[in-house]
């Protein structure tokens, strides 16, 4: 017989709110495991993705709940 596991309720989904960036485009960010790649400029932050353009890495797609971006300005 299979073992019934109750679903989690509505409101307990609804009770953490999603993770939302604190970067805007146009801000100037570092990555702290990557310094060589310089200064880069946010081009969007969409919930949790933060698409950052560096001088010496190019576009780079960050997910920002692993990675904590350094802001600059």
């Amino acid at each position: 017989m299979p073992v019934m596991i109750p679903m989690q309720e509505q409101r307990d989904i609804m009770a953490t709110p999603p993770f939302r960036s604190f970067l805007v485009p146009g801000q100037l960010v570092s990555h702290p495991d990557h310094p060589e790649w310089g200064e880069g400029q946010v081009q969007s932050a969409v919930g949790h993705r933060v698409t950052v353009t560096f001088p010496h890495a190019g576009k780079v797609l960050v997910d920002a709940t692993v990675v904590q971006l350094t802001a600059l300005s």
